[in-house]
């Protein structure tokens, strides 16, 4: 499944896709958030992942996470969001 998170700065969205770069199953791609989704500093990481992204998201070492949406066709369905 792809998935596109988002964070609240470009530090953070550039360090996750730093880290993911090592997983090339993931296949992470750094890019503007999409017109339909709002985010802090405009950048973020799509991603592909098979797992519970629930479980996933919640062990990102990313403290500025901010929402992990999974992408399906034209939209984006939110699956998690950091507290």
């Amino acid at each position: 499944m792809t998935y596109i998170a988002t964070f609240h700065t470009h530090f953070a969205a550039v360090s996750f896709a730093r880290l993911l770069k090592g997983t090339p199953e993931m296949k992470p791609q750094f890019m503007p958030v999409p017109r339909k989704l709002s985010s802090s500093c405009g950048t973020c990481v799509r991603f592909v992942y098979d797992g519970d992204i629930q479980e996933y998201a919640k062990n990102m070492e990313q403290d500025d996470l901010d929402t992990v949406y999974l992408v399906e066709n034209d939209e984006y369905l939110p699956q998690y969001k950091a507290e």
